[in-house]
């Protein structure tokens, strides 16, 4: 498979704030420090919460892809997720991204399936694939 490229720009637009954008999406949305650091700025999203997102998003759309291939039949999918900051050796990190995924099946018997396609989901995910912070899924199957 040949790479591909994501592009995304970044302009610093006051304070601790910046505007996110990519020459391939028509939207772009403010990214600023979490207001538990000095200068920090609520209601916005921060990198913190991008990279939660970004797990949590992987999972999701893996999730698709492997029950669209394999024809489970699900009624709805969600995923609470936390990220997890702590300090380790004087240095910030993301330590852990907990993922609760919630799928609704219609039947009893895609219950186990839907398990199945959920692990094999958060092995394949490439997002959890590529960073070093631990990422536990619980996942939650109901009918």
């Amino acid at each position: 498979m040949e790479p591909h490229y994501y592009n995304v720009n970044l302009n610093w637009k006051s304070d601790r704030k910046g505007e996110l954008s990519s020459p391939e999406l028509s939207t772009t949305f403010e990214v600023a420090t979490p207001p538990q650091f000095p200068k920090g700025m609520p209601d916005i999203w921060s990198p913190e919460h991008l990279f939660t997102a970004a797990v949590s998003s992987c999972l999701m759309t893996t999730f698709l892809s492997i029950a669209e291939n394999s024809k489970l039949e699900f009624i709805s999918f969600a995923c609470p997720a936390k990220g997890k900051l702590e300090q380790v050796d004087g240095k910030f990190l993301m330590t852990e991204v907990i993922l609760e995924p919630i799928v609704v099946v219609a039947k009893e018997a895609d219950k186990e399936k839907a398990e199945r396609i959920l692990q094999k989901a958060e092995a394949a995910c490439l997002i959890s694939n590529s960073v070093k912070a631990k990422v536990t899924m619980n996942p939650t199957i109901k009918i």
